[in-house]
């Protein structure tokens, strides 16, 4: 214990600069996020913070992840091992207690004047809290949305404990308003996930895509599918849910990307399934080619080129809405959350979904939708971090809730 405490107590020298600490706890959320830090890495008057934990640092999830932030000319301040295996509830709540001991030390450390957390991941809570109960002023980015899952409590609960918030559309700002938050500190700033959709001009080939996982060769130039479900946390039935997507891709006998689900509880019985799938159902699976991960450019890329994305990730209601890409959403997982006309949702029923994908490649794609966008969004978060009057005593806006429920 006095090692420990010896090891917590050994802050950073500070320069001078507004130090901000970017906890990043998943692969996704540093792909998306790359605009951002590259800009408070490069502002003068920023002092970066990066601090690892999670699922980056599992290879199973993002293999070489480090390196490749490294490569790109970050320091990394801290890589902190919290993630409990299992897939489980258990395991999930345990990471959660894990993460707030781990990051303690580190955000003790570091000694941030700000502390960035990202959208609604059950470890990005743990953050918050102990940044809270450190006295650091906290930004949180895409409070205020709606969505299925335990994923709208963490991401409420965060918007309660943050200091700043930067949404990304309008009605997330009301939200936000109501909750009682000042709404100085209030900015719809836009999606960092579709400033960079907006921006990846590059492609991804056949050739490439295919050095990617396992399975058979998909041809991107001609239609495929890409299929991207994860757990529903607050659901009993998730590897029912798989096996009903997979009987309709099946059905649908197209080619199709299938990528890993993420962490989250539920993800065990999900994965076994999928290896018990693609082991002993070699006909259903032949046309299939089953992935963890890309890096995030040729992600949006892949997400251009697909026919129709199949699942309930949140990038089939964001990225796609600006790449007009069409989408069948599946079950609950992104249920309340604002969504183009190019998302169409169904429940946990192969015959429905068939039929949903059937009328989707029917329209093909979709005009570009602005719901989520707006120029220069992670210009704008830097600017807000760069001159804001940092405060920590929160207080509840009552006049702003008042304001919100007259819009």
């Amino acid at each position: 214990m006095d090692t420990l405490f010896a090891s917590a107590s050994r802050k950073i020298p500070r320069s001078g600069k507004r130090r901000i600490c970017f906890p990043i706890t998943s692969r996704a959320y540093y792909g998306r996020s790359q605009l951002l830090i590259k800009k408070l890495h490069a502002h003068p008057d920023i002092e970066l913070e990066l601090m690892l934990g999670g699922s980056i640092l599992l290879d199973k999830y993002s293999r070489h992840i480090a390196d490749d932030i490294e490569a790109g000319g970050f320091t990394i301040a801290a890589s902190l091992f919290n993630v409990i295996e299992g897939g489980n509830h258990v395991a999930m709540a345990k990471t959660a207690c894990l993460t707030a001991l781990e990051f303690t030390n580190g955000l003790h450390a570091i000694d941030p004047d700000v502390v960035i957390i990202c959208g609604d991941r059950f470890e990005q809570l743990a953050v918050a809290m102990a940044a809270a109960y450190l006295n650091k002023t906290i930004a949180h980015i895409e409070g205020g949305d709606l969505s299925g899952n335990i994923d709208e409590s963490v991401r409420h609960a965060i918007t309660k404990l943050a200091h700043i918030h930067f949404v990304t559309n309008a009605d997330a700002e009301r939200r936000v308003r109501a909750m009682g938050e000042d709404p100085k500190y209030v900015f719809n700033t836009g999606s960092l996930d579709v400033e960079l959709a907006s921006r990846v001009d590059a492609s991804i080939t056949t050739d490439l895509l295919n050095s990617y996982g396992v399975g058979h060769s998909v041809d991107v130039t001609r239609p495929f599918l890409t299929v991207i479900q994860h757990p529903v946390t607050t659901e009993a039935d998730n590897r029912r849910h798989l096996e009903t997507t997979f009987r309709a891709v099946s059905a649908l006998d197209m080619p199709a990307i299938w990528f890993w689900p993420n962490p989250d509880a539920g993800t065990g019985e999900m994965a076994e399934t999928l290896r018990h799938v693609r082991e002993h159902h070699e006909a259903a699976t032949e046309r299939m080619r089953f992935i963890t991960n890309v890096p995030a450019d040729q992600f949006v890329s892949l997400l251009k080129l697909t026919a129709c994305v199949v699942g309930n990730s949140s990038a089939g209601i964001k990225e796609c809405s600006y790449l007009g890409t069409p989408v069948v959403n599946i079950g609950a997982r992104q249920q309340g959350r604002l969504n183009a006309d190019n998302v169409v949702h169904v429940g946990y029923d192969a015959d429905a979904i068939c039929h949903a994908v059937r009328t989707q490649l029917r329209h093909g794609r979709y005009g570009a939708s602005e719901i989520y966008y707006r120029p220069d969004a992670s210009q704008s978060i830097v600017d807000v971090l760069v001159t804001a009057e940092l405060y920590t005593q929160k207080r509840f806006h009552e006049h702003a809730v008042e304001a919100s429920l007259r819009t």
